[in-house]
């Protein structure tokens, strides 16, 4: 990580359900609603450019829709963001609420099921397209067994990736990232990491469009270092957006304030995009991140801008190193002192 290489352009995206009431697992809700066109008039005030869509924040009540009637709201949404000076990043199918997902989408042991997960995604190609933009992320959150018998795991593999061949013909510019996950809510996912993720596009005819969405906590649920998956990603020329978030340990995903729980492990995420030219094709740097449920209405969107200005200072830090000089200590093997270069810059030294 010494000299520097291409010095990355950033731009910062997230999703309208990162604005949300506060309901967990163990509890309703405690903070008001906020419809989407509210939430819409609150992203270039805090500095974000890009909204991240499920196909039912952009289209609500779909599946009772027609294509015209889907196409005709999701370009009254697309006049919208014009109107507000943002885009849309992505589009992503939510196959993981509905009843006919409980067994997994394209990999239920239902036909029916299955054809249902391969329309709905039909339709959040139909939406991406109405909404200008050419990414439909897939987070694969119910393909996954609870229990190892109840699925053939060559089948679900070779289901999946025909549900992402079927996709890539249905449009031949649609882009498709696969956001990977180890768990939660499934007790395994046959897609856990990105590498699993990029070898699923290989068994298509356009690898060229198929690649990868990085979260930091769903690397962490993994066992794995964030920063090392995007390396690996970007070595392949498949990190194609990210969901910057922290993750106290392997427990469930978080989604807590970038940089909040190990500021180290946030620097060398913002490092390794930063050094190899991440966001210079256009790539954003999404949020995936939660207010905490003891926030108040009026301050609960703090988690955004912290973790877009946490961001901003860890690349301040970043650029600001002496290269040469950690050259010259890794040259010299001297790791405990490049240890204590890196420390000393994220204490303010």
């Amino acid at each position: 990580m010494g000299s520097n290489k291409h010095q990355g352009t950033f731009r910062f995206s997230f999703g309208p359900w990162n604005i949300h009431q506060g309901a967990d697992p163990f509890g309703p809700t405690v903070r008001k609603n906020i419809t989407f066109a509210k939430k819409l008039t609150l992203y270039k005030q805090m500095g974000f450019d890009g909204v991240q869509f499920h196909d039912d924040d952009a289209v609500p009540k779909l599946n009772d829709m027609t294509a015209a009637q889907i196409r005709k709201e999701a370009t009254a949404v697309k006049k919208a963001l014009d109107g507000h000076g943002l885009q849309a990043e992505f589009v992503a199918p939510r196959l993981w609420e509905d009843p006919r997902t409980i067994d997994g989408g394209y990999t239920s042991n239902s036909a029916a099921e299955r054809e249902y997960a391969l329309d709905r995604s039909r339709k959040t190609i139909d939406i991406a397209r109405a909404l200008g933009t050419r990414n439909v992320v897939l987070w694969l959150a119910r393909e996954g067994t609870y229990v190892r018998e109840a699925k053939d795991s060559v089948v679900a593999v070779e289901r999946l990736a025909a549900a992402v061949q079927m996709m890539l013909d249905y449009d031949p510019k649609v882009r498709i990232l696969i956001e990977s996950k180890p768990n939660e809510p499934m007790d395994h996912t046959y897609i856990p990491t990105i590498g699993h993720a990029i070898a699923l596009g290989l068994m298509t005819n356009a690898p060229e469009r198929v690649g990868c969405l990085i979260e930091s906590a769903h690397a962490l649920l993994a066992g794995l270092d964030p920063s090392d998956e995007m390396g690996y990603a970007m070595a392949q020329g498949k990190l194609w957006s990210v969901h910057l978030n922290d993750q106290n340990g392997m427990k469930f995903d978080q989604d807590k304030t970038f940089g909040s729980v190990d500021l180290r492990r946030a620097f060398n995420q913002v490092r390794i995009l930063d050094r190899h030219g991440y966001g210079n094709k256009g790539e954003w740097i999404g949020l995936d991140v939660k207010a905490m449920r003891s926030q108040k209405d009026d301050v609960a969107t703090k988690h955004l801008r912290n973790s877009q200005e946490i961001f901003l200072k860890l690349l301040e830090v970043s650029r600001s190193l002496d290269n040469a000089l950690i050259d010259k200590l890794i040259a010299e093997r001297d790791y405990e002192e490049l240890e204590l270069l890196i420390v000393s810059a994220l204490m303010g030294d």
